[in-house]
């Protein structure tokens, strides 16, 4: 399950970014997870439950923004906006697609704490 090495990669992250604003907890991750990530949402939350509890992010709450896919179609210039792992245009029905979004995992935003 690559999740969970999603989920490392994600804390250490979070804890790079804690460290350099002189932050000793992050109460909340908040991520962008694209449609076409390869990641699936619910795996990725038990991962985050899973391991959070041994790093910085232990109090943290993970919220994910699920995107959608969004292609640029070369035949018609239509640009579509999918709920489904499809790259065909549905206006034209064309393959000639570019996906502009969807793809990918970011960080969007972490919140942070500084403990006495």
């Amino acid at each position: 399950m690559h999740e969970y090495s999603i989920v490392s990669a994600l804390i250490e992250q979070c804890e790079q970014h804690a460290f350099a604003n002189h932050a000793n907890k992050v109460t909340r991750v908040e991520i962008k997870l694209g449609i076409m990530s390869g990641v699936e949402p619910a795996l990725l939350q038990t991962a985050f439950e899973t391991f959070k509890l041994d790093s910085i992010c232990f109090d943290a709450i993970l919220e994910m923004r699920l995107q959608p896919l969004v292609i640029a179609c070369s035949d018609c210039g239509q640009e579509s906006i999918l709920d489904e792992r499809s790259v065909i245009c549905p206006h034209c029905q064309s393959y000639h697609t570019k996906v502009i979004d969807g793809e990918e995992m970011l960080l969007m935003q972490l919140e942070l704490e500084q403990e006495n």
